[in-house]
């Protein structure tokens, strides 16, 4: 099935390169309107610029489809506003939110410093709540809405040197749950999307010989399907490589010792 996004305004954040840049690209391939949110900044989140989210506006415009850069922050509460205002103003609605945006600050715990861990939630997992509560009051009003949160196989597994950022990316799970339950009713739809990808993010990560196998635009038809009036509404869709798959909490049968139990 060919899906189209004709009428329809997306918000990417962090979509200036990467697994971000590749959703945007192809929500404007698909008519979406788009806005290319993008702090620039390196990928420990310091600095910023703009020249990476006008280059995929420029990229959106040549091929014929419509977008904006915004370069606000998703950890600040007013960059965050204002990338939801830029697409009121221009479109006046916003029907679909990526929230992508991310940075790394990877350290053993042993050795990490606690203002290393503070900053990643702030821009993983606030960065998101930020944007998404922005947004929430006019998906509510529209009674659409498609939101998908970015987590991680390091958040739902946990990978060595990333306590940090595999708590931020299972705390979005967590803020997942509940928003599917509190959205259901406007018809707005949250999902989440535990990628694994050959980024800036990830060249450290992954073994050089298996980059090619695990570009970015790979992992983006899971998040174009959560992005439809199609979509579930509070799943995880793990993607690699042109594989998907959906991961989920299961609980086993368990034992009954009864109220009178002791250990």
């Amino acid at each position: 099935m060919s899906y189209s996004f004709e009428g329809k305004v997306a918000i990417v954040t962090g979509a200036g390169g990467g697994l971000g840049r590749c959703h945007a690209l192809e929500l404007a391939k698909r008519g979406a309107k788009v806005v290319v949110n993008d702090l620039g900044g390196a990928m420990d989140g310091t600095g910023g610029s703009s020249d990476a989210a006008n280059a995929v506006v420029e990229e959106i415009k040549s091929a014929g489809g419509e977008a904006i850069a915004n370069g606000g922050s998703v950890s600040d509460r007013q960059g965050a506003q204002s990338m939801v205002d830029d697409a009121m103003n221009a479109w006046g609605r916003v029907d679909i939110l990526i929230n992508n945006a991310g940075i790394l600050r990877d350290k053993s715990f042993a050795k990490m410093e606690l203002d290393d861990f503070q900053v990643v939630l702030d821009v993983h997992l606030m960065g998101s709540v930020n944007v998404t509560k922005a947004v929430w009051p006019i998906m509510r009003e529209q009674n659409y809405g498609r939101i998908v949160m970015t987590t991680s196989p390091s958040g739902l597994y946990g990978n060595f040197g990333q306590t940090n950022y595999g708590a931020a990316k299972l705390g979005l799970v967590g803020f997942m749950n509940t928003l599917k339950i509190e959205g259901a009713k406007n018809n707005i739809h949250t999902n989440a999307i535990a990628p694994v990808a050959a980024t800036r993010m990830t060249e450290d990560l992954i073994p050089e010989q298996a980059q090619k196998a695990l570009g970015p635009e790979l992992v983006t038809p899971a998040v174009v399907y959560l992005c439809t009036e199609d979509a579930p509404n509070g799943v995880v869709v793990q993607a690699q490589g042109g594989r998907f798959s959906v991961a989920c909490v299961v609980e086993n049968q368990g034992v009954d010792l009864g109220a009178d139990a002791t250990v």
